[in-house]
């Protein structure tokens, strides 16, 4: 695998720095991941193995929701994890549980909630809330997320448009990875008009046209973070870990995958 300049630059600060802070030798890193960053760290992970000598050990489920592959869900059944990544209302879930570390919340990038149609389809304008109103309202069928954001759409945001109660009948739950699929895939088939989810779960599925995002009046702060289970065996590599998935040099990966970098810290 080639890896651009600006992250071989990285993973060679990155070997220096783990080998200060972690003195065990190669290990087996647990990570716990959602759908929304993953992308981003199926690209950057390999260089992170290959600089430090670690190997990522990856699962994959739901920030929230009631499946039992979500995230929340299978550290409370014991299993174990170095790190999770995930966005922050799910973080936020752990520590409520007490299956996080406190104070161990890294910031990673920003998300949006977007939606799409099929490919070739009419795309209506959901720029203002009256638009976005009116696409609900025509859509025959609409498709959202088991986790964080359609979780928000159908308690919060359809309520603030004021179509919670005309769109309930011909609004449908898609549960995600690894034993579901992105809400993308179900409006490729056709099996929904419209589907909403966090834009890098959209823009890389075949088959839809991505719309835009939703405005800024239902659309909440969305942070995908880090953060260290209350059983993670290998915190220092798991915190590089975190650092190099959020480094200035990963933006340009970060970016690619339809997030926001932050602002450095």
């Amino acid at each position: 695998m080639q890896f651009s300049t600006s992250v071989r630059a990285l993973a060679g600060a990155l070997f220096a720095l783990l080998l200060l802070t972690d003195s065990a030798g190669a290990a087996e890193i647990r990570v716990m991941i959602s759908s929304g960053f993953f992308s981003v760290y199926k690209e950057l992970g390999p260089a992170f193995e290959k600089s430090t000598g670690h190997k990522l050990v990856t699962t994959r489920g739901p920030s929230v929701g009631d499946s039992p592959e979500a995230i929340p869900t299978r550290l409370a059944r014991g299993e174990e994890a170095d790190v999770v990544i995930m966005d922050g209302i799910g973080v936020d879930l752990l520590e409520q549980r007490d299956l996080a570390r406190p104070g161990s919340r890294l910031p990673l990038a920003e998300s949006f909630i977007g939606m799409v149609v099929r490919a070739g389809q009419a795309k209506p304008d959901i720029s203002t809330m009256d638009g976005l109103r009116n696409a609900l309202l025509a859509a025959k069928s609409i498709a959202v997320s088991d986790s964080s954001s359609g979780t928000y759409l159908s308690t919060i945001g359809f309520k603030k448009l004021g179509v919670a109660d005309d769109i309930s009948g011909k609004t449908r739950k898609i549960r995600g990875p690894p034993s579901g699929e992105l809400v993308a895939a179900v409006v490729a088939r056709g099996e929904a008009e419209v589907g909403f989810q966090q834009v890098p779960e959209l823009i890389h599925v075949p088959g839809v046209d991505f719309v835009g995002t939703v405005p800024s009046e239902v659309q909440p702060p969305t942070l995908f973070v880090g953060a260290l289970p209350k059983n993670s065996q290998h915190p220092d590599t798991a915190i590089a870990l975190m650092r190099f998935l959020s480094s200035a040099e990963a933006a340009e990966v970060i970016t690619k995958a339809g997030l926001k970098p932050l602002q450095p810290r």
